[in-house]
């Protein structure tokens, strides 16, 4: 069993399940009653921490976490989110503080608990303070409905504002090998205020973890296809990147899965990872080298083969990039 890390003042695996694509997001979602299987599987595997939002699947995502594991809630700490919604083609974030409130109520009902261990804002609201929004969560905790609360995709002052309100207990942020903006502020203001961060797409989106080959046979809906780094001018140097990273990971004995998850947690000892997966081989393979880091030549190698000058292409969309507090890279 991996050494245990802290989150919200308990002792956490340090790799968690990212819930999203059980419901949404990539690859069609699997049948109820196989998405049921997966999430017995992961707290059988020893998984104790589960990632999900309001926005999976319209909600669908957190009935199927209510549903499924109500008889099995203080097995795992539980996290979700508010603050994007979708109405129809239009996206948009609300974080004030009455509908901070109104969607902990939905949440916790959907979720079929008396209380969620962390609830984050899914994306900074530019039109509310966050002092604002913080104070709400502050009175939400006090009545015991919420654990903790995070930020998602948030920079250094951000998180530093909220923290002076009511302390934080996550910043979730992408970050991997080859997304790497949390290190700009973000990973160095959670360290010293004691925050966790909560690494999500840790796998690069699946290139990391070998499973992207020829971004054409994604399905149409897939997300990645609206992502620059997956285009004919970007995907040609990315493959080759994930080509030279499979070879170390093949000499090291470990599966590019493990080597990815392992350098994002070899960043602190505060660091989280929740790969997110429907396939229960992969759900075996992200958890079974937790334990397990590289040694610092190796960290020092792929630092230097894959980082944010040797990745081509953005990560987001223009307008997806424009919904982003993390702070973005000058050049």
């Amino acid at each position: 069993m991996a050494t245990m890390r802290k989150l919200g003042g308990k002792d956490i695996h340090p790799v968690g399940l990212g819930c999203m694509n059980v419901s949404w997001a990539y690859a069609a979602p699997p049948p109820p009653e196989e998405a049921a299987k997966l999430l017995h599987l992961a707290l059988d595997l020893g998984y104790n921490h589960l990632d999900t939002a309001r926005l999976y699947g319209g909600g669908k995502n957190e009935v199927l976490i209510g549903e499924t594991l109500k008889a099995r809630r203080g097995e795992f700490y539980l996290a979700s989110k508010m603050g994007i919604f979708a109405d129809g083609d239009r996206r948009y974030v609300d974080c004030q503080p009455d509908t901070i409130r109104r969607e902990v109520e939905i949440s916790l009902k959907a979720l079929q608990t008396d209380h969620i261990d962390l609830y984050y804002m899914h994306r900074r609201d530019f039109a509310v303070p966050i002092e604002d929004s913080a104070g709400a969560f502050a009175e939400l905790i006090q009545e015991g409905k919420l654990g903790g609360y995070g930020l998602s995709e948030m920079s250094g002052e951000t998180l530093r504002r909220a923290h002076a309100v009511c302390p934080v207990t996550a910043v979730q942020t992408e970050y991997s090998l080859w997304t790497r903006n949390c290190e700009i502020s973000v990973l160095e203001a959670t360290r010293e205020l004691g925050v966790a961060l909560v690494a999500f797409s840790p796998l690069a989106r699946g290139v990391l973890a070998n499973g992207v080959r020829d971004p054409a046979t994604l399905e149409d809906k897939d997300l990645r296809r609206t992502h620059p780094r997956f285009n004919a001018e970007h995907w040609p140097t990315n493959l080759a990147l994930a080509d030279a990273f499979n070879a170390i990971a093949a000499r090291e004995g470990v599966t590019p899965a493990q080597l990815s998850l392992a350098w994002v947690l070899s960043r602190g000892e505060h660091v989280h990872v929740i790969p997110g997966t429907t396939n229960p081989d992969h759900l075996r393979e992200n958890i079974a080298r937790a334990d397990w880091r590289p040694a610092d030549a190796v960290l020092a190698e792929l630092d230097v083969l894959i980082n944010r000058h040797t990745v081509s292409g953005p990560r987001y969309p223009a307008a997806m990039q424009a919904t982003m507090d993390t702070e973005d890279f000058a050049d």
